[in-house]
């Protein structure tokens, strides 16, 4: 008789916080080093990564395991979120898809005069002629699958 090892739900939602900081950290490495100020859709996208990383990591690290099931499925529905609204304001650059009617307004930005923020419409080709809304719709609805996935095959304790 053999039995398949799963992985555990506490790894799952800490990956999964593990990948929601990478990204954040790559939105934020974009905005400060490399001058790039983030539109209001933006920020959108970045609140569900920062919720995402935090309980990942903490909850799948330090709550009992009994919670684990439930930490990892809100890392992924968050991260997943995030994915949506890059999908959604990739749509809107290319025109296929309504978009907010008022996208600007001030942010503040690291070493800056608060200078206004962007269109969310501009099309800033950051890498591979896509935008970051492009890159993060894909690695963020990639992440939530690996892990919805992957939590699926974990044994759940209710």
């Amino acid at each position: 008789m053999t039995t398949t090892q799963s992985l555990r739900a506490d790894w799952i939602a800490i990956a999964v916080g593990t990948g929601a900081l990478a990204l954040i950290l790559g939105a934020l490495g974009y905005q400060y080093l490399g001058g790039m100020p983030p539109c209001h859709m933006c920020h959108w996208q970045r609140w569900p990564h920062i919720a995402a990383a935090v309980i990942g990591l903490i909850g799948g690290g330090f709550l009992p395991r009994r919670y684990a099931f439930y930490v990892a499925t809100a890392a992924i529905m968050l991260v997943l979120s995030s994915g949506l609204i890059g999908a959604w304001q990739t749509g809107f650059q290319w025109g296929i898809l309504p978009g907010p009617t008022t996208c600007s307004g001030t942010r503040f930005v690291l070493g800056s005069d608060m200078a206004p923020a962007p269109s969310c419409s501009l099309l800033q080709q950051v890498f591979l002629g896509q935008t970051l809304a492009f890159w993060n719709a894909f690695f963020s609805i990639g992440i939530a699958a690996i892990g919805g996935v992957l939590l699926g095959k974990t044994a759940h304790e209710p």
